[in-house]
């Protein structure tokens, strides 16, 4: 007899062999005990696969898996992925354009600019905190005062601006640009409605020339200020004419003493 390929025992067991082939495949079967046992394994397994999900199979196929539905569902999904892999690519190369154009910003001396869009970020981060609004409390202000000063390595008081009906709230220290020292101190200050304005001071730039400038960025109003000993933002969302009294005073009591400054804020 004839060898019986495994295909063709296959077949048999899932009763789609040939009529033709059947009575060779039977007659090798009665004379091999072990591939007769194996094909009537295979038999009763597909028995009681039919007997459990026979019912099943003989439902209609649901609209969801229809194969016209799943191909034009993996097409969405494929074309969402490309517009995905185009947008990363997009901020991906728009990163580096802005990390090529922002060069002179970064590599060269820390400006104004730089220092003021610090200071409104960390305002925005802190400002509206209530339980973590500062790392040292008011309360503290004499520790506070040693504590930043140490650590910006120049005398920095605690402004009173009671007469502006401010009350110090605390103060905390931050990372800062390298050419500043690479530290800042952010007081926070408080009026009676709870408004909130900050005071963000870093050591002064390498050249310790004087400059003044007054700009809204990022929905805050910030007076900056430099002399030869610190750099100044005074940070908040007030009125612009209250907003220049609040600075004028800070800046009036953080320059006390310095020959250099001049009061930048009139009328």
């Amino acid at each position: 007899m004839s060898a019986i390929s495994r295909d063709q025992l296959m077949a048999y067991a899932d009763g789609q062999l040939p009529v033709t082939d059947r009575a060779t495949v039977e007659a090798y079967l009665a004379e091999n005990a072990d591939a007769a046992a194996e094909v009537g394994l295979i038999q009763r397994q597909t028995d009681a696969i039919l007997t459990l999900f026979g019912p099943v199979g003989a439902e209609p196929v649901p609209v969801r898996l229809k194969p016209a539905r799943l191909a034009a569902e993996i097409g969405r999904r494929r074309t969402r992925s490309l517009k995905w892999a185009v947008a990363a690519i997009a901020l991906i190369g728009l990163g580096l354009a802005v990390g090529w154009f922002a060069r002179p910003l970064l590599d060269g001396q820390p400006t104004s600019r730089v220092l003021i869009a610090d200071a409104v970020q960390a305002h925005s981060v802190y400002v509206a905190e209530s339980r973590h609004a500062v790392e040292v409390g008011g309360e503290e202000s004499d520790h506070l005062s040693s504590w930043l000063s140490n650590r910006l390595e120049t005398n920095l008081g605690m402004p009173d601006l009671s007469a502006e009906g401010f009350s110090l709230v605390g103060g905390r220290l931050l990372p800062g640009a390298p050419g500043a020292g690479g530290r800042a101190a952010q007081l926070m200050y408080e009026n009676a409605g709870k408004d909130r304005i900050t005071i963000y001071v870093t050591a002064a730039l390498p050249e310790g020339a004087p400059a003044y400038e007054f700009i809204s960025h990022g929905g805050a109003e910030a007076f900056y200020w430099a002399n030869a000993r610190i750099t100044c933002t005074v940070v908040g969302t007030l009125p612009e004419a209250q907003m220049k009294a609040l600075a004028g005073a800070v800046y009036a009591q953080l320059s006390e003493g310095d020959p250099t400054s001049v009061q930048p804020y009139r009328g």
